[in-house]
């Protein structure tokens, strides 16, 4: 029995209204609210929309108690406010993200006061700082005491008011709007009440921005409000977005203990008491911080969260305890006048007593990849505040960076959005096509790309299901898997998440949660769209992702902790692990830390992605071939015989007949050798077929980048070209039987991302794209094994959840595979004859391949048996390539 996908989209009813944005904000914490605001005083006329899933003064920001940190003492430095963030990201920031954070940083605040926003001074008048966990400086400033949070929302909320910025309360977004070119063009949403829009409704708009806070509400007791349910993460998933590093989860060490069945919103000890002096205790009153870091209390929040951890094991205690009787009862009413009221609120004195703690769920610091400008692997959609992942954070959050992450971060994607949509920014290109689609199918719209807002999505009666994804009123066809999750699964999901992947993880306990989490997606009734199953299909898309990813990294680093890998091990995890979603399910790749992120233009990134095509691995391919090819000399030949102003128009002409595939990455090639000098235009789309003659693509700019560039761009383009026209030959041999051509592994190492693309644009189907994709069983595993039986429970011991197929030779080897539960027979060597039969014994109950001995001669015999795949090795291993050239027109 196949393995139910997680769904790339929700169930939900046709959009039953319409409204139009210059840009959308999903979200009304601190990004979402700073991003609206900004970007409405850089656009005065622009018509800027927030939705909210709440009111407008919910969400995440406004339970913020310590403060944000920001470099203001005279004494202080950004240098020292970057090592700080270094070393608790252990190894895992992105230092050009954190030195933007903390050099911006200052400003950002200076800002959010000028909007209203009032922290405590001394008497003065001076900006009162205090210091948390991993600061070696005092660099936080708070408001109300420990209610920074709520005076943040309360001034952004006004200001919001006062302006003209459109709201959309008590709305749950949905999916992600597409146009045509696979940009983001607005969203789906579900406004929870009654009047003009409410129900299922409908927002396009030019820029789409998440700020849709963090996703605590995946465990049982977190700190997180009841509406941070993953909704921004799993839709960028479903949409296609990257979602980089979700594994770290931070675990707040001082969260109040209310007993062992106390589940949701739990009540946050701030780490601004043990700023103040608290300090940690065991039940017995040991002090055992002081022997675990050199900053003790104050040590980075992994730190202290895993040091509770270890000392509840070792005393069999459920919690332990902070210690502040020595503050004095004027203290804790005037600094932390609230987690004083919490605490007498649940019959504790901490002017008398100790209260007690244990670490709870407390801060995603991964979540959808973004650049220095919050834009996310999908055109047109940013990332702002907890739901992404700038690379501020690393592997663990440092203290009261985030709510200046939002800000900081809030101002960039204003600022870009503004620079695109007026044509002067990196997004440009991206924006002006979106633009220009939309005027051409908008008579007498002007050309001005602020004037020329995407029309409403046309939808059919089917709505989500059939055509979601719209732009310029032209459906685009949209048939990705959907579904949703019985609600009654929400509390299942949290507890399992709970008992296995929260601060303690190992092999055993993320297993044991992976085969939960698929048994949740069984329900024996069927499930209809409302927002508590559209809730519980998010945090299931995001729980899967997050318990594959805990599974990956087999070490011990920041908020992650194996217990079976207790050591960090630079060696082989220093890096990433990116996912994104496909109709199979979450795919995983790891990017070493410090890989140059693309600079390619928005277009050739955008056509990349469509491709199924990561922009910043073809960006590492290409920087490989570069040095490869030119060295500290550089093209000597191209150096002493053109002149250094002298330019020309090439075409890439196709010599011969076949199927073009790489048309994207020829251009990526020729825009990254020059620095992008060079501007390409291609003629045709790749699958297309072509004769020897047609130009494919012209190319301008220097002469001399012209030639540099042309064999490594050529090289690419002919070998995968003659992939797809040697897999086009294979689909045509065997059209019209109902059986698939697909490939194998046997591929050039660092290609073969780029060679099952060719094998896609060839009409054939790509088998697993690493050896983790899928189990495949030979026979050299069963005898490792000690047999298919053995084989079959040890793969399902490790990889629950995980697609198994095996390869057999002989037809009495089919039933014992059929009875463990294979999924796929991979049918090696077997004669028409044997398959006939094969194919008739199986009868359906699993998907067959044949492999070994296939030639383009006999394919059609064997797709006519009733197969359902031909493996065909060749495609990628010794296809001849498409002979094809570049030539100067010359002037």
């Amino acid at each position: 029995m196949s393995i139910p996908a997680i769904p790339q989209r929700l169930t939900a009813p046709a959009p039953g209204w319409t409204v139009q944005a210059d840009v959308v904000v999903v979200g009304s914490g601190i990004a979402g609210l700073t991003l609206a605001l900004r970007y409405a005083g850089l656009a005065p006329g622009a018509k800027v929309l927030v939705v909210t899933k709440d009111v407008l003064s919910s969400g995440s920001t406004r339970w913020a108690q310590g403060g944000i940190a920001a470099v203001l003492d005279p004494a202080d430095t950004p240098a020292e406010h970057l090592s700080d963030t270094l070393v608790a990201g252990v190894g895992l920031c992105d230092e050009e993200a954190v030195r933007v954070l903390v050099t911006e940083g200052p400003d950002a605040l200076r800002d959010l006061i000028a909007t209203g926003a009032r922290f405590d001074t001394d008497a003065s008048g001076a900006l009162q700082l205090t210091r948390e966990g991993g600061h070696r400086r005092d660099r936080i400033v708070h408001a109300g005491g420990d209610a920074t949070g709520a005076e943040v929302q309360r001034a952004l909320v006004q200001a919001v008011g006062e302006s003209g910025i459109e709201v959309i309360e008590h709305a749950l977004v949905l999916d992600l709007l597409k146009d045509a070119r696979g940009h983001a063009a607005g969203v789906t949403l579900h406004v929870m009440g009654e009047g003009e829009r409410d129900g299922v409704g409908a927002v396009t708009a030019g820029a789409v921005v998440l700020a849709t806070g963090g996703m605590g509400q995946v465990y049982a007791a977190t700190t997180n409000p009841v509406v941070s349910t993953g909704d921004g993460v799993a839709l960028a998933l479903r949409a296609g977005a990257v979602v980089r590093d979700l594994e770290f989860v931070q675990f707040h060490p001082t969260v109040l203990w209310l007993g062992e069945d106390s589940t949701g919103q739990q009540p946050l000890i701030s780490e601004a008491v043990r700023g103040e002096g608290a300090v940690l205790v065991d039940a017995d009153g040991v002090r055992f911080m002081r022997d675990v870091h050199e900053l003790a209390d104050l040590a980075p929040r992994d730190v202290v969260a895993k040091a509770i951890m270890r000392r509840m094991r070792a005393t069999g205690a459920d919690h332990v305890y902070l210690d502040a009787r020595h503050f004095g009862e004027e203290k804790w009413r005037t600094r932390f006048p609230t987690i004083h009221a919490v605490c007498r609120e649940h019959g504790i004195d901490p002017v008398t007593g100790l209260v007690p703690v244990a670490p709870a769920a407390h801060y995603a610091s991964g979540g959808v990849r973004t650049d220095l400008h919050g834009r996310t692997s999908v055109p047109g959609l940013y990332a702002c505040g907890e739901v992404a992942c700038t690379g501020v954070h690393g592997a663990n959050r440092l203290a009261s960076n985030s709510l200046l992450e939002g800000l900081v971060f809030a101002a960039r994607i204003a600022a870009d959005v503004h620079a695109a949509a007026t044509g002067r920014g990196p997004s440009a290109a991206a924006t002006a096509a979106t633009a220009k689609a939309t005027a051409a199918a908008s008579p007498g719209r002007g050309a001005d790309p602020m004037d020329a807002a995407p029309a409403a999505p046309a939808v059919d009666a089917e709505g989500s299901r059939n055509a979601v994804d719209a732009v310029a009123g032209v459906p685009v066809p949209d048939d990705r898997p959907f579904g949703l999750i019985d609600p009654r699964a929400r509390t299942r999901i949290q507890g399992h998440m709970s008992r296995g992947a929260s601060v303690l993880r190992s092999r055993e306990s993320l297993g044991e949660v992976a085969r939960a989490l698929l048994n949740v997606r069984w329900t024996p009734v069927a499930v209809g769209p409302c927002t508590e199953s559209w809730e519980t299909t998010n945090l299931l898309t995001v729980a899967s992702v997050l318990v594959e990813a805990a599974r990956h990294r087999q070490e011990t680093r920041g908020s992650h902790w194996r217990e079976d890998f207790s050591e960090r091990d630079d060696a082989e995890w220093l890096g990433h692990l990116d996912v994104t979603l496909t109709a199979e399910g979450p795919s995983m790749t790891y990017v070493p830390h410090g890989r140059r992120e693309t600079t390619l233009p928005a277009r050739v990134e955008a056509d990349l992605a469509e491709a199924g095509l990561d922009p910043s691995a073809v960006t590492a391919l290409l920087e490989t071939a570069e040095a490869e090819d030119v060295r500290q000399g550089g093209d000597v030949t191209s150096l002493a015989t053109i002149p250094a102003d002298r330019t020309d128009t090439a075409d890439v002409v196709a010599r011969a007949g076949g199927v073009v595939a790489g048309l994207a990455v020829a251009e990526a090639a020729f825009c990254h050798l020059s620095r992008g000098r060079l501007t390409a235009e291609r003629r045709i789309k790749d699958g297309e077929s072509v004769t020897a003659g047609d130009v494919l693509m012209t190319v301008t700019g220097p002469t001399r980048d012209l030639l540099t560039a042309e064999r490594t761009a050529l090289n690419l383009l002919t070998h995968l070209s003659g992939v797809a026209t040697l897999t086009g030959r294979w689909v045509r041999a065997v059209e019209g039987t109902g059986a698939a051509i697909r490939d194998s592994r046997k591929t050039l190492p660092g290609l073969r991302a780029l060679e099952k693309y060719a094998v896609r644009c060839g009409g054939g189907v790509n088998h697993r794209m690493s050896l983790s994709d899928a189990a495949l069983i030979k026979d050299n595993h069963v005898v490792a094994a000690g047999g298919v039986a053995e084989a079959f429970r040890a793969v399902r011991d490790a990889c629950p959840g995980l697609p198994i197929e095996v390869e057999v030779d002989r037809i009495d080897q089919i039933e014992p595979v059929l009875a463990e539960g294979a999924e796929e027979i991979l049918l090696d060597n077997f004669t028409v004859e044997e398959l006939a039969r094969a194919v008739r014994l199986v009868d359906g109950r699993a998907r067959l391949e044949s492999s070994g001995g296939l030639t383009l001669q006999t394919a059609r015999d064997v797709a006519e048996t009733g197969v359902d795949y031909l493996a065909v090795g060749a495609l990628t291993h010794s296809a001849p390539a498409l002979d094809i050239a570049l030539d100067l027109r010359g002037n």
